[in-house]
């Protein structure tokens, strides 16, 4: 199995536009997601496959450079991956996947990077876990998912599976099927022992609300959020990264600990903390370090 990925931003830049692919790369994300899909026309998709390409042999790699693919059922896939896997990107998104098309994905980088010359399973992959309704019924499955790192979701194309004329209530909430979806991407990617990362935040002119929604995914376990453009990426960052004063926390907790060897509980400051406190502390630590 691959490491879990490491990346608080995942910004998407529209392959088709070569200014927004370099200004993604200038945008402090901690990985680039290059789009051959969603932000990419039909009549788009051959230039586009092409630019991308073309700038990942070329381009300055500041952070990982990643590509999302069309799916693998529609007529594109195949041309995308023969295009871009000879260009060495770091790992492919996969979106509208199962847990089988993940597993056809590793088959088919398998074949690829052998005629390309690469080190077979060095292409890592993110599954877009929740995008049909077939995949909904198989987010508890990727465990041993070969080259997976990450899982995510997405409320749009959950929505169009399902029919629904709009994915939020008249308070501006995910309604109740997508806060499942969401839910159960998370508990997915935790047995799977992947990363879970945070699907976008649609208004990108909106950093005040996006502030509250990256707070409150990081708050829930996801340890990623994606962004569409270069503004959300400061916010994201700064959300999924500890505080001083989570960090001062997490470290007198540890301490207190390891001055009880032994002890299932302590207290603190009037509290009484056990294991999974602990355990929490650390994951706070090792987010500094990672």
């Amino acid at each position: 199995m691959p490491e879990p990925l490491t990346a608080r931003s995942l910004l998407f830049a529209p392959g088709d536009s070569p200014r927004k692919l370099v200004k993604a790369g200038a945008s402090g994300a901690d990985l680039v997601l290059l789009d051959l899909e969603d932000a990419v026309a039909e009549a788009n998709k051959g230039e586009a496959r092409h630019l991308v390409a073309e700038h990942l042999r070329t381009a300055a790699r500041a952070q990982p450079q990643w590509v999302r693919i069309n799916p693998l059922d529609s007529a594109h896939a195949l041309a995308d991956l023969a295009a871009i896997v000879p260009a060495r990107p770091d790992g492919i998104m996969l979106p509208k996947a199962t847990r089988a098309e993940a597993e056809r994905l590793h088959h088919y980088l398998t074949a690829l990077e052998a005629a390309a010359g690469l080190a077979p399973g060095g292409i890592r992959t993110i599954v877009v876990a929740t995008e049909t309704a077939p995949a909904l019924f198989g987010l508890g499955d990727y465990a041993g998912c070969p080259r997976l790192a990450a899982l995510t979701w997405g409320a749009e194309d959950s929505a169009t599976a399902l029919g629904a004329t709009d994915n939020r209530d008249e308070n501006g909430d995910y309604e109740f099927p997508y806060q499942l979806f969401r839910a159960l991407c998370l508990a997915g990617a935790a047995a799977a022992g992947v990363t879970p990362i945070e699907t976008i935040h649609g208004d990108f002119r909106d950093l005040t609300g996006l502030e509250k929604v990256a707070a409150k995914a990081r708050r829930a376990g996801f340890r990623g959020m994606m962004a569409i453009h270069p503004d959300q990426v400061p916010v994201i960052n700064r959300a999924f990264s500890p505080s001083e004063a989570e960090i001062a926390q997490a470290e007198r907790i540890v301490a207190a600990f390891a001055a009880s060897p032994g002890a299932g509980t302590i207290g603190l400051d009037g509290a009484m903390l056990d294991m999974p406190h602990l355990k929490r502390a650390q994951a706070v630590l090792a987010m500094v370090r990672g």
